[in-house]
């Protein structure tokens, strides 16, 4: 059951959090348990490369479904609630969905119960594990992680990167199954032959295909860096790099002390940055990208265009530009356009049924504009 406060001014003013509103609160059953064994914990590479212990357990009826799985979420949450293979254990599904480990039922220990220790390298391709200071998540750094590759190059030919135009995930999952890629790499070495083995795939289809992925060898250094893939490493501070450093070649060779004298660029990102150039695999797959004639241009930003220095956030449903449009116009001008609105926020754009950012720009003092006015604006 959802209890909600009717009153629509009322819901404005309690606002939003991140991820649900303060004027509706969900009112649910406890979940029902039961109690089952952990026949083994296994070390499993998600898409992003967190490498989570998941507990096989001998199958047991909750709620009206047989569950033999649940994750452990990490070694931090397994260490904590002291979850051991071979323990007696109480399972539930959480939000009557998700099956979940409750608690260890210590008193049923016999003394055969063994801890699953962290990996020293991944299981799924070998490379290298570590556990990043701060987080709670241990991850596998290769760049060529089959556990990970098909979210990888998902990422790396979509819109924003290396905009590879229709490769989409269906041609993606049959390169995979044909095994005709195993790195992002492998995308710039494929031939008309190769997706002439696809399903219903045309002569046409297939040189569309071939000119898309050699256009991309063309993008801009920022749209290469963050189609790489680098944990903390968005489309902004992609640009950032690629402005500060002109090259992949000067980013490999960055120490974390020369990162962090970026703008906007902290310890947890600089630090993510050297850890990625330091692992081979991912060495090699972007010297293989690099001799199959992928050349990052460089982007110069505009100097001395009316917007250097000025901070824009954009919000509401804009009608004139969507959000990347009044991006590009922005940053054509030598200005930044940010998610958020702080004290360093120069204007806000403000669309059709605008929320908190508007409201948090008016306390702050920050100047409103409409989509006429930030067009006028520019027009200077």
């Amino acid at each position: 059951m959802v209890v909600k406060v009717d009153s629509y001014p009322l819901q404005a003013e309690l606002g939003e959090k991140s991820r649900s509103p303060r004027w509706a609160v969900a009112i649910k059953f406890p979940p029902r348990q039961a109690t089952t064994l952990v026949e083994d914990i296994v070390p499993q590479v998600g898409r992003t490369g967190v490498i989570t212990p998941v507990a096989h357990l001998r199958p047991v009826e909750v709620s009206g479904v047989m569950v033999s799985r649940a994750t452990l979420h990490n070694w931090e949450e397994m260490e904590k609630k002291d979850i051991r293979i071979g323990d007696t254990v109480v399972v539930e599904r959480a939000g009557d969905v998700i099956p979940a480990v409750v608690k260890v039922l210590t008193d049923k220990r016999d003394g055969s119960e063994r801890q699953l220790l962290i990996p020293a390298v991944c299981p799924a391709c070998g490379s290298e594990v570590v556990k990043i200071p701060d987080e709670v998540a241990v991850r596998c750094l290769g760049l060529s992680c089959p556990a990970q590759i098909r979210e990888s190059i998902i990422h790396f030919a979509s819109r924003h990167a290396m905009d590879i135009d229709g490769l989409g995930e269906k041609y993606i999952e049959q390169l995979l199954r044909l095994e005709l890629v195993r790195s992002v790499a492998d995308l710039y070495t494929l031939t008309r032959d190769d997706f002439m083995r696809f399903e219903r795939m045309g002569e046409k289809l297939a040189e569309n295909l071939l000119a898309a992925i050699e256009e991309s060898k063309r993008r801009e250094l920022s749209r290469f860096i963050f189609a790489l893939g680098i944990r903390h490493v968005g489309e902004h501070t992609a640009k950032l790099l690629a402005s500060a450093f002109g090259s992949i070649r000067n980013l490999e060779q960055a120490s974390e002390e020369e990162l962090m004298t970026i703008r906007e660029v902290g310890p947890q990102v600089a630090q993510s940055i050297v850890t990625f150039f330091r692992n081979r695999t991912n060495i090699e797959v972007i010297e293989r990208l690099l001799a199959a004639g992928v050349a990052p241009s460089v982007q110069e930003k505009k100097v001395g265009g009316r917007f250097t220095g000025k901070t824009f956030v954009f919000t509401g449903a804009l009608t004139r530009f969507t959000r990347e449009e009044a991006k590009l116009l922005v940053e054509a001008e030598g200005g930044h356009a940010a998610g958020s609105v702080s004290k360093k926020t120069d204007y806000v754009v403000a669309g059709a049924e605008a929320g908190s950012k508007l409201d948090k720009a008016r306390q702050l003092g920050v100047t409103v504009l409409s989509e006429d006015e930030f067009l006028e604006l520019m027009r200077g």
